[in-house]
């Protein structure tokens, strides 16, 4: 099965490649989000254990997918070998950032918006905050294929599939992280679903956008790909991390990070 997946993807061209991984990562988002339609809420401890393991497979895609790749195709040695790996996870932590600073958005368990002030509603700014923690996971996809398109030898099909599997994953989860809330608050079924599911309608559009860039500019792949790791990782950090330990549910939520990291990890070397 995972084999003719991989076939597939290597027949079509790469850059069609990466809107369809990155459709179906946003596919796993609206199938976590659809749970609106059977649930109303969902018990918190299950909710910070599912948002640690989503923060772990985002920690581990960050190294073996896309860190490792970059520092590996990378000439010279010592620190010459490092430089753009470095360079790139500076930039795309920055990058984020930046984002943060500006666009108004919310974290599920925080009362304070971030970034400018706005009159967005609640519901908007708790979206926000999900849209821009999927724009990195996006990229990530979208520049590895690139690479494929721009005929780097260490970016494959095959790890391009398995990071968009992994990213698949673990959106699942986050789908239902953002519609339940939503419902809790008393917003509809409906508009539950779509705004959970519209969180990651950026991952396309980032995608393929990442694609592009790399098979133009062929001499930035390691940047890119340093890039959208050091993007992920902030996002980890600013974001993910500490909506997990607003509540008592600490090792709860650790122990989902944990597991998170080991299944992206297993798929990437297994897989990659």
């Amino acid at each position: 099965m995972y084999q003719s997946i991989v076939d597939y993807f290597t027949s079509i061209d790469p850059i069609l490649a990466a809107l369809y991984a990155s459709l179906f990562t946003w596919f796993l988002t609206a199938l976590g989000a659809s749970f609106v339609f059977m649930f109303k809420t969902m018990n918190r401890t299950v909710l910070d254990g599912m948002l640690g393991f989503t923060g772990g497979v985002m920690v581990a895609a960050s190294f073996w997918s896309l860190l490792a790749p970059a520092i590996e195709m990378t000439g010279g040695e010592g620190f010459e070998k490092v430089i753009p790996a470095a360079f790139g996870f500076f930039l795309g932590a920055l990058f984020i950032f930046g984002i943060d600073k500006v666009l108004p958005h919310l974290h599920i368990n925080f009362k304070v918006s971030e970034g400018v002030k706005s009159p967005w509603q609640r519901t908007t700014l708790l979206v926000s905050a999900i849209t821009l923690h999927n724009i990195p996971e996006g990229l990530a996809v979208g520049v590895l294929f690139g690479g494929v398109a721009a005929g780097i030898p260490e970016a494959s099909i095959a790890g391009a599939v398995t990071l968009a599997i992994g990213i698949g994953i673990q959106n699942f989860p986050e789908g239902i992280a953002v519609a339940m809330p939503l419902r809790r608050m008393g917003m509809s079924r409906w508009k539950s679903f779509m705004y959970g599911q519209s969180s990651a309608l950026v991952e396309p559009v980032a995608a393929v956008l990442g694609a592009f860039a790399v098979t133009f500019f062929t001499p930035i792949l390691p940047y890119a790909l340093a890039f959208a790791a050091g993007a992920m990782i902030f996002v980890v950090v600013e974001e993910v991390i500490p909506e997990t330990q607003q509540d008592k549910n600490t090792d709860i939520a650790t122990l989902g990070f944990v597991g998170g990291f080991i299944v992206m990890m297993v798929l990437d070397v297994a897989l990659g």
